[in-house]
């Protein structure tokens, strides 16, 4: 017996990402009955949040002159890295819960493991579905921000791919995490408590992170989010620096690559019984 046949693993029939592709057909089957309700999700939510916080809160504090913001408004200073925040919480909302209920609840997964789809199919149709709707949720926020007149730079629209990798880098991990054995959700509470809220107000999307107290600043730097802030905001102001880009990149991209190892492991050792 071969090592491969020992671990468990099942021939493809369609090569490695062939048989992903099944798998995520029937998360876009499913999407069709719900999309017209994220389309809407999509599309309000940059509104409210640039209205609200880069006009409304912006004009306040452009009054007190806007130095620390690197000379931009605030409005062109939150919108780059909401943008990136809004990737996060894409990614989140597609991971978690998601999974859970797949293997938990409804029990689809162990459905797909049942066909040719190894776990590792599953995993990765799943993490296409999710850059699927980072790249739809991505796309109306760009339009949202070019509508507001905040982009700076032609640069900007490189930061389509860079908020989708930003996404991945969450989605990838989250995903491995929530396929191992749990009875409960109530890990998923921890996480958004202590994890993607403190991310999301102290990553350097509503101020800069040189604000913060020293010793606290190495800890939002070593975070997914503020490497996606950091580089949707220099992209959007045209002020990218290449050394400081690829590290942002290589970052995310190690995160994400990483992860998805990971998860091949976690989602075999949860769907093959």
């Amino acid at each position: 017996m071969t090592a491969v046949a020992e671990a468990g693993a099942r021939p493809s029939v369609a090569g490695p990402w062939g048989m992903a592709v099944r798998a995520f057909r029937w998360w876009l089957v499913n999407y069709r009955r719900t999309w017209r309700g994220s389309i809407y999700t999509s599309a309000l939510n940059p509104v409210l949040y640039l209205g609200a916080m880069g006009l409304g809160l912006g004009t306040l504090v452009d009054q007190h002159g806007t130095a620390r913001l690197g000379g931009v408004s605030y409005l062109a200073f939150l919108a780059p890295g909401l943008m990136a925040a809004s990737a996060m919480q894409t990614a989140v909302g597609e991971s978690l819960y998601p999974v859970f209920s797949a293997v938990k609840w409804q029990q689809t997964y162990q459905a797909a493991a049942a066909t040719p789809l190894r776990p590792a199919d599953i995993y990765r149709g799943h993490l296409m579905f999710t850059t699927m709707r980072l790249i739809m949720n991505m796309t109306v926020f760009l339009a949202v921000m070019a509508a507001f007149g905040v982009i700076r730079s032609a640069w900007m629209v490189a930061g389509l791919p860079v908020a989708v990798l930003t996404g991945l880098a969450f989605a990838a991990p989250l995903d491995a995490f929530a396929v191992t054995r749990r009875k409960n959700d109530q890990a998923f509470n921890v996480i958004f408590r202590f994890g993607m809220i403190p991310l999301f107000l102290f990553s350097g999307t509503f101020f800069p992170v040189t604000q913060l107290p020293a010793w606290i600043r190495p800890v939002a730097y070593a975070t997914p989010l503020w490497h996606g802030v950091a580089l949707c905001r220099a992209l959007s102001t045209g002020s990218p620096d290449l050394l400081g880009a690829l590290g942002n990149v290589g970052y995310l991209a190690a995160l994400a690559g990483l992860s998805l190892a990971a998860g091949q492991i976690t989602y075999r050792r949860r769907l093959y019984v």
